[in-house]
């Protein structure tokens, strides 16, 4: 049984996060396992990507623009299915 440092483990959670468990422990001669065991194991940092809280005022404004580009989504696809219909009608001729 291999014993780590403290560093060693801390680099390759870091090259893990970017390339990913599998080619970092290929790269690093870890055993896959071990690697994902210490990212299981690791405890979430202060920098994590966490979204911040919003205020009530933000989340309405939010919640009217994801409504507002909702309807346009819809809108557009109902545009392309008339359309669809419309060329798929055609090539029967």
């Amino acid at each position: 049984m291999s014993i780590y440092s403290k560093e060693f483990k801390q680099e390759a959670l870091r090259l893990s996060d970017e390339i990913g468990v599998k080619k970092a422990a290929a790269q690093l001669g870890v055993p896959y396992y071990t690697l994902a065991d210490w990212r299981k194991d690791r405890k979430p940092s202060s920098s994590s990507k966490e979204a911040p809280a919003m205020s009530e005022e933000e989340l309405r404004r939010r919640n009217r623009e994801l409504e507002k580009e909702n309807a346009e989504l819809r809108q557009a696809n109902d545009i392309l299915k008339d359309a669809l219909g419309f060329f798929a009608k055609d090539r029967k001729k």
